[in-house]
């Protein structure tokens, strides 16, 4: 057996810009070889202004659409809060898959047989697109039976799959049995801030794209009104979007492709929102086959190689998924992954990057893209289901054709308000979803911590007298304590520290916030507040 050398610790920034750049403390693998320094950079906006779509976010579902209507000749303005490519993009590993994480009996069951097709086309053509831009136990026995099933059902949708009896994985050679496998055909990795930041390069050179950062929108009005039954809208068409800074954008349409939308339940309450997390370690060039490959476990991992240096590749391993804003054994998460890979791969090397995403996962596993709720000209993008890079790229030919008025086969299973054809059959999930969001607020009676002292250098804990609204405490690395109010600006849920991350987290619908309350993931769509006169009266006043 190979010596083992140990884990290297990750270095976290605590500098407030820094999540100008990303949406955690801990920076993925992907900077290795595309660090920030490199993204694009626009300006911040200054003036109102007029143009036909506006895009609000910058990741890869805003930059594919954008790409999409620009090239067609539409007139297209970009607007970002923080940095170009500052949100959860940069944080995948980089999966471009079919082989969806819901499984395609699943998907039958809710969309039937013909929109599990539609699901496997959609995302098949979405990574060729990419490319194209790129140029014996019985426990073993029932864990087969379920994934032959799936395969089945994943062939009836479309997709090339077979079956390989005795396939061994080239480099697994510690413990743990691994043998059989259901082949997936057509997947693919990339590296995803390349990719974009490529895009983005082109969009920049294009007459007809103008794109801000540093520019959040708050508020999004459609003028007139529409009917939902009928699907009418009366009155003056176009929208307003109103920025923090004063300014107001007229936009003929508007896309919110920001991984959830400004709004405050809707779509919004028929999702879980969990936190996954990711490493890479290095292996020897060669040792591992570069493949993509997941195991059969409810709570599974999966694993990709990309380059590292001439010595070694990246393994990528991720996984561990849990609610956001419901755990805090983050190391531990960290730490089983590890333990993962070098149990059965021997020759893993040193941890060199560790982080974490936020998955949007919706209560029918399809994710929502297309016209917004009780809207005509505002489209939304989310619920990626653990494939939101695919999803981004099927957002951006649905969502463009849809702007450009050509019809497209995908819109229906992928419709924002497709829930009457649903409904019945996710009611069981979305009570089951609603009695464990409203647990967390019982929250409002907890304390994390009774004073300000139980806190070390940058750390966070929220601090509940019982007789006053709770407060949000960090303590930076001079011992300098930092307050804000604890409760969430979208539905005032009570926020949670995230040591890993060093942000507020909501454990109602996944809003999430740095460690000085500056909002880095929605719905909530302003930072959290500050602690008023009242809240300051408590024992953390000395």
């Amino acid at each position: 057996m190979a010596t083992v050398a140990p884990s290297r610790t990750v270095n976290v920034s605590v500098d407030p810009e820094h999540y100008m750049k990303t949406s955690g403390a801990l920076d993925p693998v992907w900077i290795k070889t595309m660090p920030y320094s490199k993204f694009p950079t626009f300006p911040k906006l200054e003036k109102d202004i007029e143009t036909d779509t506006l895009i609000i976010g910058s990741g890869i579902s805003g930059v594919s659409i954008a790409y999409e209507l620009v090239r067609q000749g539409a007139n297209v303005t970009m607007i970002e809060a923080r940095n170009i490519l500052g949100g959860e993009t940069g944080r995948t590993s980089g999966h471009l898959a079919s082989d969806l994480d819901d499984g395609y009996t699943q998907i039958g069951k809710k969309h039937g047989k013909e929109g599990a097709k539609i699901a496997a086309e959609s995302h098949t053509w979405a990574a060729k697109r990419v490319g194209e831009f790129m140029k014996g136990t019985k426990e073993h026995d029932d864990d087969m039976k379920e994934i032959l099933s799936e395969m089945d059902a994943a062939k009836e949708a479309g997709l090339k799959v077979e079956y390989l009896e005795g396939f061994a994985l080239k480099g697994w050679d510690g413990k743990h049995d691994q043998r059989d496998a259901v082949k997936f055909h057509d997947q693919a990795t990339f590296h995803p801030t390349k990719y974009v930041v490529g895009i983005l390069e082109w969009l920049k050179k294009q007459p007809n794209f103008q794109a801000f950062t540093s520019t959040r929108a708050v508020t999004i009005n459609e003028k007139g009104v529409t009917v939902p039954l009928v699907d009418v809208h009366l009155g003056s068409k176009g929208v307003k979007v109103e920025t923090t800074g004063g300014q107001t954008i007229m936009a003929s349409q508007v896309v919110e492709a920001t991984c959830i939308p400004l709004q405050r339940l809707s779509i919004v309450a028929e999702m879980e929102y969990n936190r996954t997390y990711c490493i890479a370690i290095r292996i020897p060039k060669g040792v591992v086959e570069d493949c993509l490959f997941y195991d059969s476990k409810e709570e599974y991992k999966y694993v990709r190689m990309t380059e590292c240096d001439e010595k070694d590749d990246y393994m990528v391993i991720g996984g561990c998924d849990h609610p956001v804003g419901q755990e805090n054994a983050w190391d531990e998460r960290y730490d089983e992954l590890e333990s993962w890979v070098r149990e059965r791969f021997t020759q893993a090397g040193s941890v060199d990057f560790k982080w974490s995403g936020q998955i949007m996962e919706p209560l029918d596993y399809m994710a929502f893209i297309g016209r917004n709720s009780g809207a005509q000209k505002v489209y939304v993008v989310t619920g990626d289901s653990g494939n939101g890079l695919t999803h981004g790229v099927i957002a951006g030919r649905v969502i463009s054709n849809m702007i450009l008025g050509h019809p497209d086969p995908w819109e229906k299973l992928y419709d924002p308000r497709r829930r009457d054809s649903t409904l019945a059959k996710v009611l069981p999930d979305i009570a089951q979803h609603a009695v464990q969001i409203n647990s967390q607020y019982r929250r409002f009676l907890k304390s994390d911590i009774q004073d300000v002292e139980d806190l070390g250098l940058e750390k966070g804990g929220v601090l509940n007298s019982g007789t006053s609204k709770p407060i949000a405490v960090y303590k930076d690395a001079n011992g300098k304590v930092h307050k804000l109010s604890a409760l969430c600006p979208h539905l005032k849920g009570v926020v949670c520290w995230n040591d890993s991350e060093k942000s507020w987290d909501c454990p109602i619908h996944g809003s999430r916030f740095s460690k000085d309350g500056k909002q880095i993931i929605g719905p909530a769509n302003v930072d959290m507040h500050p602690a008023d006169q009242s809240e300051l009266k408590t024992p953390l006043m000395r």
